[in-house]
């Protein structure tokens, strides 16, 4: 039960081709955004359909995964934990971000 604290899911596409950095060690690191989906009819009957986005990057292997795979678009099943963390701007502003940290990833969808 205790593998239930912090975890998020998701299946969504991809809304950019993922930013890949990589560091001293052979470390690497992979940045993207998932759009997830979800319509319902409001009072009025319409049916109204929502966007939500989502920060999401991958750390090691799975970001080796996503640069070799992943391209804008492509429809993923996600899993992972919920962080935040905070940083100055240019302007000395500090600014708060909270971003999923993948740790399982199943690529769904066509392959291209």
């Amino acid at each position: 039960m205790t593998n239930l604290r912090n975890r998020v899911q998701l299946i969504g596409n991809l809304g950019n081709t993922p930013e890949i950095k990589d560091f001293e060690g052979g470390k690497k690191l992979a940045k993207l955004s998932i759009a997830t989906n979800e319509s319902y009819r409001n009072q009025k009957g319409e049916l109204v359909k929502e966007t939500q986005w989502h920060n999401v990057i991958a750390w090691g292997k799975t970001a080796k995964i996503v640069e070799e795979y992943l391209d804008k678009g492509a429809e993923v099943c996600i899993s992972g934990k919920l962080t935040s963390r905070s940083y100055e701007d240019a302007e000395g502003n500090k600014k708060y971000i909270s971003e999923i940290v993948m740790q399982d990833l199943l690529m769904l969808g066509n392959r291209t």
